[in-house]
């Protein structure tokens, strides 16, 4: 009887152990030591990134976000990272920025970060905001100069600049590389190909639609 009680406090405090774990793996998991530098040549493989064995102030410094791109793209709108991939000294803190240049009418089209919630602050600008639920409720607003926005991690989400002025924002994330999946890029412009009668199907349209829509999003040869 001794046994089957400690065998039952030792499954029972696994248990609460794990609960409380939980919060802690909705991010990036913790760092176990000051700094874990990014080896972005190394071959190894692993949830993240191995550490580089001599680390130097330039590791966690970047002026990438200083300047605007350029938004003479299809959506007109630009984002630049500086993630773990541009920042290797962002391996294992869980964080990084990006920031986002829009053109009038520019838009950054519907999105989700697998991996992150995101926080906008406008620089400029004037922006209409939104994310759309599970449950297919959208929270919408227009933000301006010094807003502040947050997009849970996710969620389908978007930014439109409908002035007829330039708008930027700085995106913050809990997470060294939030990934992006943008939603017209992923179904339209898969390789291999989503099969078409998937397409005409879950959008309820022709096989001439889903082929012209394709074509927009193929790669450029």
């Amino acid at each position: 009887m001794m046994a089957w009680s400690c065998s039952s406090l030792f499954l029972a405090a696994v248990a609460v152990a794990l609960v409380l774990a939980v919060p802690s793996l909705a991010g990036d998991p913790d760092n176990l030591q000051d700094i874990c530098v990014a080896d972005l040549n190394s071959e190894l493989k692993l949830n993240g990134f191995p550490c580089k064995a001599n680390a130097t102030a330039e590791d966690f410094f970047s002026g990438i976000l200083a300047k605007p791109g350029a938004t003479n793209t299809t959506s007109g709108s630009v984002v630049i990272g500086a993630n773990v991939e541009k920042v290797p000294g962002l391996n294992t803190l869980g964080v990084s920025l990006s920031r986002i240049d829009y053109a009038p009418g520019g838009l950054n089209p519907p999105h989700t970060h697998p991996r992150a919630t995101e926080v906008v602050f406008v620089l400029y600008g004037e922006l209409e905001v939104g994310f759309i639920t599970t449950a297919n409720k959208l929270f919408a607003k227009t933000i301006c100069e010094g807003d502040v926005f947050a997009f849970p991690r996710g969620l389908v989400h978007f930014q439109k600049n409908s002035g007829d002025k330039p708008a930027a924002v700085i995106s913050a994330f809990n997470s060294q590389l939030p990934g992006t999946q943008s939603i017209a890029m992923t179904l339209f412009g898969a390789s291999p190909e989503v099969p078409d009668d998937v397409l005409v199907k879950a959008f309820q349209i022709g096989t001439e639609e889903v082929d012209k829509i394709k074509s927009k999003f193929a790669p450029k040869s």
